[in-house]
């Protein structure tokens, strides 16, 4: 039983592999924009044909934050709940969520239900990324950012730990963006619209990687 649990928690758990594949993100892109494109296409929704290169290096940090709540501290909050089933359960819905929950002309009409039930699963979890996130970063000061900016994200959970890591990287997330040739136009998650950079992609790695350590405990 003990090793079926271990198997399940290594396939559901998914901080690794984003980490990875965020960093491939930035170093592709230091060897050109097409190639950055070509990558960070690997883990957003949106469309990337027509991103400059901040913009590539904006999404796949997005896609980190979020990651981090849907990918690690989610299905372990669920773990701890209702063990090894509710795990599983989380990750079904969070997965159907991801290929049909979007407010398109294709999928308005039933991906609203894998939205809907995602945000009901996703509530709890999200905030805790959040907190975790900043205790992870030991900026304390940052509660009042993330409870301020989190609100403006379309989704009611995404933008916690998005404002976190926005907040912890005096950076700005959000705005406009394609999605299946449709355009979304997201508020703006901090003011600083600033260059990222690769020093940037490693700190939000370190913070991720404490803030996993920190739920384990």
């Amino acid at each position: 039983m003990l090793l079926f649990d271990a198997v399940i928690i290594f396939y559901c758990l998914a901080g690794t592999t984003l980490i990875r594949e965020v960093h491939e993100v930035f170093y592709a892109l230091d060897r050109s924009l097409e190639e950055g494109r070509q990558q960070v296409a690997r883990i957003v929704g949106r469309d990337t044909s027509e991103l400059s290169a901040q913009e590539v290096r904006t999404a796949a940090l997005e896609t980190l934050a979020e990651n981090l709540s849907d990918g690690v501290i989610a299905p372990l909050f669920w773990f701890a709940l209702l063990g090894t089933p509710g795990m599983l359960a989380y990750k079904m819905v969070n997965t159907l969520d991801s290929m049909i929950g979007y407010k398109t002309e294709r999928y308005k009409d039933f991906g609203c239900w894998a939205a809907h039930i995602d945000d009901v699963a996703n509530y709890l979890p999200a905030r805790l990324t959040a907190l975790l996130m900043i205790l992870a970063s030991g900026k304390l000061n940052l509660l009042a950012f993330v409870w301020k900016n989190g609100p403006r994200h379309a989704s009611p959970n995404s933008g916690y730990p998005e404002a976190a890591l926005a907040g912890i990287l005096n950076c700005r997330f959000g705005g406009p963006h394609y999605y299946f040739g449709q355009l979304f136009d997201k508020p703006y998650i901090g003011e600083n619209e600033r260059p990222l950079t690769t020093a940037d992609m490693k700190k939000a790695v370190r913070v991720n990687r404490v803030a996993e350590i920190w739920m384990m405990i």
